[in-house]
Formats: structure tokens, sequence, C-alpha cells
């Protein structure tokens, strides 16, 4: 079985957010159980493509409006990330540094979907794909251009899958761009419109063979709010399935990081993670005998992180030597300048770190004690599923992915949830965890049962792969 990975993000390449660990991962778990998956991404300016090598496969062109653009596939020549990974440059459309912020993205990404269409239908080099996987708005064309375009009809029975990684960002086109898609049959623009404008998210939902989101949990809430889109994925409910999220337990594994001074297992994780927090204390002028909460992620009003600031100070104030804050992240530059002058004034009891930085992100996982994630909304979420693995305690709000995938420790759990978004919430579920922290045994029980958790990504490459068999069995019947 055939299967292409269709995406803009994927880690170590191109990362903004979760989508990337996502892409990164699941295709090397995938090819373990017999599947034949690769990626397809843009070209970027990134040093991935200046530390490694690449061989030129095919090269082609086509028309986007009036306009001839010429396109190149390349592969990277060592597969260094386990997988096939093919790249599609553009000049001035896909060779950019940055993968968003563009003014012209829909441009970009209808030139993205366009090539890689007509790189297929014309490359005979390896066979077609029995199932093209599409990731989020980006690539949501692909789906309906497979039916309905009118130069793609040797793909027409290619199946598809696509996946909602966050549905409220949609990729909305004014009409007034359509002249730049491939030739379709004008009479089923219906299926690309949405109140009005071209909507790729809708148009994925509509055409495509089935839709997964990240989690089950999230599937749910999308049937209720969903940007304007919870009717539709109401309505298409039927090819509907929440599959949540992997870890790639090859880089998120605190025994075998090369990023954290220390490495360390559920046996010996009290003593090695004291000395990781005690490195990291160091470094960042906390002290290191008292608990490590901190929050990693973007400073957006989707992960609730406009309430960091009025959080923090309440419980920096009720607990003048109980606790210490740390802050990775960057984002909203409102949030961001509260946040340093909480620094600015209680220094010694919080620090923070404005932007992203990999390494350190291991770094704070394997030194905390327990990582705060107060979303608005949550997909899925990773965070929560990297603290596990480093003995970190989540305490989150049950929503998405994170109700799916944390129990509260009322329930003999190893986290701590809350429901409300709001000071009061957030400060009782964060007290609770105060509470057990100071009792050794109890904190040291949850941590191990935390650890525990298989969050691996073999679990859900089986998923995909019993939903692949299932679309292509029902084709062949």
């Amino acid at each position: 079985m055939r299967v292409i990975h269709l995406s803009v993000e994927c880690f170590p390449v191109a990362k903004v957010g979760g989508l990337a660990d996502v892409v990164g991962a699941l295709p090397k778990y995938q090819r373990k159980f017999g599947i034949d998956a690769a990626v397809v991404m843009p070209w970027y300016k990134k040093p991935f493509m200046e530390e490694h090598e690449f061989e030129l496969i095919f090269e082609g062109s086509f028309f986007q409006g009036s306009e001839k653009l010429g396109y190149s596939v390349f592969k990277e020549k060592n597969t260094v990330l386990e997988f096939p990974l093919y790249f599609i440059h553009i000049p001035g459309k896909l060779d950019r540094e940055e993968v968003y912020g563009y003014p012209d993205e829909a441009e970009q990404w209808f030139a993205f979907q366009h090539a890689f269409l007509d790189w297929q239908r014309q490359q005979e080099e390896e066979p077609l794909p029995d199932v093209v996987h599409c990731h989020d708005h980006h690539v949501g064309l692909i789906p309906f251009l497979l039916k309905e375009g009118d130069d793609f009809k040797k793909l027409a029975d290619v199946k598809t899958v696509f996946t909602v990684h966050n549905g409220q960002y949609q990729g909305w086109v004014n009409w007034n761009k359509a002249i730049l898609l491939p030739a379709f049959d004008t009479w089923r623009w219906g299926m690309l419109d949405w109140d009005g404008v071209i909507n790729p998210l809708a148009a994925a939902i509509k055409a495509t063979d089935c839709f997964t989101t990240v989690s089950e949990g999230y599937l749910q809430e999308l049937y209720a709010e969903a940007n304007g889109l919870q009717d539709l994925f109401y309505q298409e409910r039927a090819k509907g399935y929440g599959i949540v999220n992997g870890i790639d337990v090859a880089f998120w594994n605190p025994e075998t990081d090369k990023h954290i001074p220390f490495s360390y297992n559920v046996k010996d994780v009290n003593e090695q993670k004291l000395r990781n927090k005690r490195t990291f204390c160091a470094q960042f002028g906390l002290p290191a005998d008292r608990p490590l909460l901190s929050f990693i992620g973007r400073f957006a009003l989707e992960k609730g992180a406009d309430f960091l600031a009025a959080t923090i100070e309440s419980l920096l104030e009720q607990h003048s030597g109980g606790l210490t804050v740390f802050i990775l992240g960057s984002g909203d530059t409102l949030i961001q300048s509260q946040l340093a002058a909480l620094a600015e004034r209680y220094k010694g009891r919080i620090a923070v770190f404005f932007g992203y930085n990999e390494a350190l992100a291991h770094e704070v996982y394997a030194a905390s004690d327990m990582l705060l994630m107060p979303s608005r909304v949550e997909p899925c979420g990773l965070n929560q599923l990297y603290a596990m693995k480093y003995g970190t305690i989540p305490i989150v709000r049950a929503v998405g992915g994170l109700k799916d995938t944390v129990m509260d420790v009322r329930n003999y759990g190893y986290g701590f949830l809350f429901e409300n978004l709001d000071v009061a919430s957030i400060t009782e579920a964060i007290e609770r965890a105060i509470t057990y922290f100071k009792d050794r045994n109890d904190w040291q029980a949850i941590r191990r049962k935390a650890m525990a958790l298989d969050y691996s990504w073999d679990k859900s490459a089986q998923k995909y792969l019993n939903l692949y068999n299932q679309l292509l069995k029902s084709y062949d019947a």
C-alpha cells in the first residue's frame, strides 16, 4: 500500500506547531506496518536544505491563471527521516524562508497542490499512491481536484484521507481567485463554497473519502463549534474518525534524550529528574527546592495564554516561598510584555525565554514538576504527552485531546483537570497539584503512572492502517 502525506509542515524541516511533529513521525511508524509511506511538502530556505543532499527527480510546468509556473521535484537522497521525503520547488512561490505570513499564501498553496497533482499524473517512475493523506486546509483542495479536475482523470481512483489538525483555520479565499485554480467542472463549484467564499477546509470535508481529527474529543467538539463549519462536520459525521496523535519516542524519551544533562527512566526518575531540575534552575536563577511549574507554547488566545499573567501573579502572591515558574514561548506582544513585567517584578521566582528553542524545550520537560495547559481549544495537544513521558505532571483544561489523554488524580489518574477557563479554576487546579507535590509518596506514584503510559505512534499508526484498508476494500468491493 502506497500512501503520500501532503503537508506544508514536517519536523525537523519546517515546524510552526504540532502539525509538523505529526507529519514528521507518523509515516515512520506506518512503515513499520508495511505501508509505503512518504511525505511531499513545499521547498523552503531552511537549514535542513543546506545540511542534506537532494536529487532532482521531475520537472514540469502549468498555468496558474495567465502565469506559467515551472516546478521541480526533489527527493532527499539519504532517507534521514526514515521515510521518503519529497519537496516541490517553484521559484517565487515555494522557495521562502518562513512557512506562513505571506500576503499571497492562497496562491502559494494553490500552486503547491496543482504542482503535486500535475507531477503525479505525468510521472512514471513510481506507482500512483493508493491513498493521499492531506493535512489541514493548505492542501484541502486535493480531494476535490482529484475527483473534479479536468486534467487529473488518471488520478480519480486515488483515495483521500483528510486530517483536521485545527478547524479554526480554514484558508478562506475570495472567489475572484478561482481563476488561479486548475480547470474543473464549474457545475460543481458548490463543493468549494461556504458562505460565499472558497473554503478549502469545507471543500475537503465535502469531497474527501473520510476525514479524521487528532482526538475523539475534538471530533465531538467540532460537531458543536467549528468556526462556522459545525453543521457541515455534523452532516458528514458518517465519514469522521477521531484518532489521537502519538509522540515519537525515538525523539521524546528521557532515557535517550541527548538534549538533557541527565538521562533517566521510570526507575530512577526521582533522583535523575532532580539533577536535571537543579542544573536547569541554576541556569535561570531559580531555586530548585520548590515545585517548578512551566508553560511551553504560543502566546495565543486558543492556548489560554491571556490568563497566564494573572494566574501566575495570584499564585506567587499566595505562595511566597513555595512555587517557581518558567515560561517558554512567543506570540501576542501584550501577553509577552505582561510576562516580562512579571519576571522583572518577581526575580528569582519566575523566569522567561521568549521565542522557541527545541533543545531548551526538552530541558524544560526534564526539569519541571508540572506543566500548565489552560487551552480554550486543543484538538489533541502534544505537550501533555511529552510532559508525561518525562514525568512532568500535566495541569490541563478538560477540552479536546487534553481530556482524552489526561485522567485526573481524583479518578485515580495522573494529572489535574479543570473545566472553566478563569483564574480561580486554573489556580485551584495548581493548588491541588502543589498539595500532592508536598506528599513525596503521592507525587512519586502519579509521576511513575504518567511515565508508564504508552502514547507512542504505534497504536495510532495501526488505526490509520485499518482506516486505509477499510477505504481500499470498500472501493474494491
